[in-house]
């Protein structure tokens, strides 16, 4: 992670009595400061559910300060796992894992965690629905209609198995030891355990609830917050929760703002109505770092950029279009002219976190517009529209590269046409005709399972929603779930690679996703290498 202000020496040491930073911290022990986060968006579903809200925007709400695992991932480090609410674990064979947990962790309900709440957050009452430990099989959501306000949301069951295909259940071993017992092996029981969605809820709140909707509004987690208030679509405060297990929270609350537009996010935060501004592109860096007393942090992260096909769109049923199409985008102009050469083009849908499992030698499909030419003419496109679904800037810098994409497509003779839409309902939207769409993919784990089976194999997103399916992928997401044997698994990826990049491509990569935060340089904290935003004791000093 780098600072992205030059001058941030020169800004802290200019602070005088006078300024900022005296008021927010020279208060003392008695009373804790708090702070207000810009964010382009809180959550897609206006729920706190992390089954249910599986985004960007959710990680960036929901972790390390909601939400809390058996095992956490490294956020201010290298993104790995280390103890969380389980203090130790032990394999006891290829389909076991047997956690000790941390005794004396309270929820935010004043209950201490036992493993009843670990067994109850595995369940099928609250993940799993009907669904069985069988890998392989694509579970939709109409297959998981709920008939009673408690029962699930129709996606979540899918959504659970694409995490834990092979979850059998979880075994209360004793009051503080539970085991975890899958279907069939799997080297990556551990690395699931602290990914997206594997956290740990209150069984006594989920009883206590009228229905789902209620208790997915307020969760009651163990993390160092708890939800204070949440106003979907408008803000979410987090207010701090002093009997966490971690220590003394720092802050009093946080609070997010739902400010969609960029420049209302900067204006917001050299008026000094923002703490932070999150999400700001390459562009607006320069307006915020002149500013005196703030500065942007920014690193690269665990998620790339790609673009995704819809194949029962009749144009691109045909392999050699989406081909053609992966071919005439020049990421690297892309990458030059609206990141600022502030972020990479990485090779293909992986990240050297993997090991031994990367893919040495791999590449994105390489810039030739002759070639997409080419392809176009075997095809034998005759330039029909091809739709492209687009939300305004979800993602940093969203709008600009779809118009700097339809322009590098028009040039090899591709009619892509945008279609501007308010929200994800309507980008997955099953009437009309669905074509392109913008998305993104994050390793969760240092294993290829994330995103690569998660996000594309049976039970990924575009198999469940029906924009393309690969029989040979899905076999191989089964190597790659149940196989022990590493040069097994590698071949399987490689081959997942060339499939889903080159043969019948299901996305094209952009480039790895960079994350840009403007902030008061009197704040002692530091962004992580990931959307999320630590404010625990150890990332904040007063």
């Amino acid at each position: 992670m780098f600072s992205l202000n030059r001058r941030h020496a020169l800004g802290l040491l200019g602070a005088t009595a006078g300024s900022i930073a005296l008021p927010r911290f020279a208060i003392g022990q008695t009373a804790r400061p708090s702070v207000t986060i810009a964010v382009q968006k809180i959550t897609n579903n206006n729920t706190l559910d992390i089954w249910n809200e599986q985004s960007n925007v959710g990680e960036r709400v929901f972790f390390p300060n909601l939400w809390e695992g058996l095992i956490l991932r490294d956020w201010m480090g290298n993104q790995g796992p280390v103890p969380g609410l389980a203090t130790e674990w032990t394999r006891i064979d290829d389909k076991t894992l047997e956690l000790k947990l941390r005794q004396g962790v309270k929820f935010h309900n004043g209950e201490e965690l036992t493993a009843d709440d670990v067994v109850f957050s595995f369940s099928a009452e609250r993940v799993f629905g009907d669904t069985q430990p069988v890998g392989g099989e694509t579970i939709f959501e109409a297959d998981h209609k709920p008939t009673t306000a408690k029962e699930l949301p129709a996606s979540v069951p899918g959504i659970g198995r694409r995490l834990w295909p092979a979850l059998a259940g979880v075994e209360a071993v004793d009051k503080y030891t539970v085991r975890f017992h899958n279907a069939t092996p799997d080297v990556t029981l551990e690395g699931r355990l602290y990914a997206f969605g594997s956290q740990i809820a209150s069984r006594r709140a989920w009883d206590e609830a009228s229905s789902y909707a209620e208790w997915a509004q307020k969760p009651v987690t163990t993390g160092p917050y708890m939800v204070g208030e949440f106003r979907p679509d408008v803000s979410l405060t987090l207010v701090a929760f002093d009997d966490y297990w971690g220590g003394r929270p720092p802050l009093e609350q946080i609070r997010f703002v739902e400010v969609p537009e960029v420049s209302s996010r900067v204006n917001g935060l050299l008026s000094g109505e923002y703490d932070f501004a999150c999400d700001l592109p390459p562009d607006q860096i320069a307006a915020v770092q002149a500013a005196e007393g703030l500065e942007v942090q920014s690193s690269t992260i665990w998620n790339h950029r790609v673009s995704v096909f819809n194949t029962q769109n009749a144009i691109l049923a045909d392999p050699l279009v989406r081909r053609a199409m992966t071919h005439a985008i020049d990421r690297q102009a892309i990458v030059d002219s609206l990141w600022a050469g502030q972020t990479v083009i990485p090779a293909g849908l992986q990240f050297k976190s993997y090991g031994d499992m990367f893919v040495e030698g791999w590449t994105v499909p390489e810039f030739d517009p002759q070639l997409a030419r080419d392809l176009l003419k075997q095809a034998n496109y005759k330039g029909d529209a091809i739709p492209y679904r687009l939300l305004n800037n979800y993602y940093t810098n969203q709008t600009s590269t779809a118009q700097v994409m339809v322009e590098m497509w028009r040039q090899v003779g591709l009619n892509v046409e945008i279609e501007m839409k308010e929200n994800w309902g309507q980008i997955h939207d099953p009437q009309g005709v669905k074509g392109v769409r913008d998305w993104s993919a994050s390793n969760l784990i240092n294993d290829p399972i994330t995103p690569m089976v998660v996000q594309f194999g049976p039970n990924g997103e575009v198999q469940q929603k029906k924009d393309w399916t690969n029989a040979e992928v899905n076999e191989l997401s089964v190597v790659l779930e149940t196989s022990t044997d590493r040069a097994v698994r590698r071949k399987a990826f490689a081959r997942m690679l060339e499939i889903c990049e080159r043969e019948d491509p299901v996305y094209q990569l952009l480039h790895q996703n960079a994350v840009f935060t403007g902030m008061k340089s009197s704040l002692n904290w530091k962004a992580a290498p990931a959307f999320a935003m630590d404010f625990r004791a150890s990332n904040w000093t007063s």
